[in-house]
Formats: structure tokens, sequence, C-alpha cells
């Protein structure tokens, strides 16, 4: 009987149905943010975590969110930003900010993109760096080509950007029941608070009106 010469075999594309990469998912809106694992160690030096990544150009998010009324006049934003809550004490609150960092760097964000805000302590970089004076420091913010950390007092000098974290780390109820709308009006895409939730709740329901 004659052999059949067997078939050559067609192999699809190898890396499976997403692709997924070592380097981190795609950049779209973030999903929810997990909470904190264990307690993230303090980073010596500029917090900002991990080498400084050749950041893919990430397609904002919203796109596909239908046209709502943004909280605030804001002129280049246009819907309310996605809202996440992450469990924290208020002292975790800021290792709980740090983690949703790291998170969103590694999903694809740039470091520009991201405003982190305290309302207690402030985060260590921002302290170091306003040892050098006020206007170096917010310098800082318009360059845009790093995270910034600032208190929550001094939400209305923050500039807006796709997203906001805020620690609820401590400090009275009045400056945090106006930080957190404020947050909320500069975040284009996505705020994250990190603190215990039926503070946040009362303070996002007492500051907000939401």
């Amino acid at each position: 009987m004659p052999l059949i010469p067997e078939e050559p075999q067609i192999h699809e594309s190898a890396q499976g149905p997403r692709a997924a990469t070592a380097a981190g998912r795609p950049a779209s809106t973030p999903r929810p943010v997990p909470g904190p694992r264990s307690a993230a160690s303090p980073r010596p030096g500029r917090p900002v975590p991990g080498p400084a990544r050749p950041a893919a150009p990430a397609p904002r998010p919203g796109a596909g969110q239908s046209p709502a009324k943004g909280p605030e006049n804001r002129s280049d934003q246009r819907s309310t930003p996605q809202l996440q809550l992450i469990p924290a004490p208020a002292d975790g609150a800021l290792d709980a900010a740090e983690e949703a960092l790291d998170l969103l760097l590694d999903s694809g964000r740039t470091p520009g993109e991201i405003l982190v805000l305290t309302t207690g302590d402030p985060h260590p970089w921002a302290a170091h760096e306003l040892s050098f004076g006020e206007a170096a420091y917010w310098a800082q913010q318009d360059t845009n080509d790093d995270v910034f950390f600032a208190d929550a007092s001094a939400v209305e000098r923050a500039a807006t950007r796709p997203v906001v974290i805020v620690a609820v780390n401590g400090g009275d109820e009045e400056t945090a029941a106006r930080a957190l709308p404020a947050a909320m009006a500069r975040a284009g895409a996505l705020l994250v608070v990190c603190g215990d939730p039926q503070r946040i709740t009362a303070l996002l329901g007492a500051g907000a009106g939401v």
C-alpha cells in the first residue's frame, strides 16, 4: 500500500489568545485595583517604582464611555471618572496607595499621568522636595514627567491628571471632606481612594453630594 505523506501541521500564533507579555497588560482603563498585598516596604529616595519603562503610547481610557456630565466643569475631560475604593486603616492608607501606584504603572500608565494626594502626613517625597522651596516643588508638577505627590489641603493647586490616588491617612475631617470631591474633579479617568470605607463614604456624601 502506498504511504500517504503526513500533512504538515499549520501552527497558529504561539502567543495565546491575548498575547499578554511580561511587560504588562494592555493599558486600557485600569480594572478595579486589587486591595493591598502585604505592606509595601518604604522606598528610599524618589518613590516612583521600578525603572522608567519606555511607556507604550497607551490609548487613553474613557473611549466608549457615554458623554456623561462631569462632576465639575473640566475643559479637558468629558465624563465622571471611575471610582475605586481600597479598604485600609488610616496608618496603612499610604502603603495601599503605593501598592495601587505600582499596579497602575505595571498596567502601562506613565508616571506623569498620576497624582497622589495625602490627607494626613505628607508623602516622604513631597516632604523632601518641599525642603527646597515651594516654587521648585510645584514647578515639577508642570513638567508632567513623573508621579506628583501633594498634600490634600493644597489640592486646589494640583493640576488635572488622568489618574488621582488619595490616601486618607489621617488629617481633619474638613480637609478630607474638601479633598475628595476636589480630587474627583481633577481625575480624568480614574480616582482611587485608599482608607476606611465608612469614613470615605461619609466624606464623599457630605463633601461631594455623591
